[in-house]
């Protein structure tokens, strides 16, 4: 049997694993970034990734962290931010999953996550995943008013060699209400390029925070993605910001009132 390693995953000044801004927000909308951090703790020592790797988009979502703030502060609505990268262990998969501590992301090998013991894997989900479902779970709950989940993500323009065409996706499982107003509220206020379960979906195991927060207390939800170099800039995440809160403002409404 495989003896607890005694010392933390993440030492004092890394802790916590994630956090809750705007607590007291107002809005039926509660936020979640799982990607917001490329953070890795020091005691995996980068996870013997090159620097540039360790900023790519293997390690986070870029952009979605400001872009998250940005809405959060437009709708007043709380948000729960990941403050550990997703190399180390990803919020928004099932523990257990394979690509839960992938060995390789895209083009990326990740060293430090290959020949994982058990005991290692479960460090990693005690310290990083359970913190950020617990958090997200306990905001939910006491929310004053019943609450809609959107989750906010960013993806890669070109993956695997091949460019995506689509700028903004709006992913759902089995309840598509919020995903489908949300794509025409969207298309009414910008000219972004815009798909339902676009640039992933359900059968990619994307939704695991949507499964497990919303779907089961059928709760409204989307899963937003957005294409990276809408992001690169402050005054893009804020025109972003300002685009999904509009969105949002004409889609809710609508979705509210469709059935189930």
């Amino acid at each position: 049997m495989e003896s607890p390693d005694p010392q933390p995953l993440l030492s004092a000044a890394e802790r916590p694993a994630c956090v809750l801004h705007r607590p007291k927000g107002r809005s039926a909308v509660v936020l979640a970034c799982e990607h917001a951090s490329n953070a890795i703790p020091a005691r995996l020592n980068g996870l013997g990734l090159a620097v540039a790797d360790r900023t790519s988009h293997a390690a986070w979502d870029i952009g979605a962290r400001d872009l998250s703030l940005a809405l959060s502060q437009r709708l007043d609505a709380p948000l729960v931010l990941s403050r550990v990268s997703r190399l180390v262990h990803d919020c928004n998969r099932p523990v257990g999953a394979a690509d839960a501590i992938p060995a390789r992301s895209e083009v990326i090998d990740v060293p430090g996550n290959s020949d994982l013991t058990a005991e290692a894997r479960r460090q990693r989900e005690a310290a990083v995943h359970a913190p950020f479902h617990a958090l997200l779970g306990k905001v939910l709950a006491a929310h004053p008013v019943p609450p809609v989940l959107v989750t906010l993500h960013s993806f890669t323009p070109v993956y695997h060699g091949k460019p995506r065409a689509v700028e903004l996706g709006f992913l759902h499982g089995a309840d598509d209400r919020l995903a489908r107003a949300m794509l025409a509220a969207v298309r009414d206020v910008s000219g972004l390029q815009s798909a339902l379960n676009a640039p992933y979906g359900p059968s990619d195991g994307v939704l695991h925070t949507l499964e497990v927060h919303a779907l089961p207390q059928e709760r409204l939800n989307v899963m937003i993605e957005v294409r990276n170099d809408l992001l690169r800039t402050p005054a893009q995440c804020a025109a972003m910001a300002d685009t999904l809160a509009a969105a949002l403002a004409v889609a809710l409404p609508a979705a509210q009132g469709a059935a189930p």
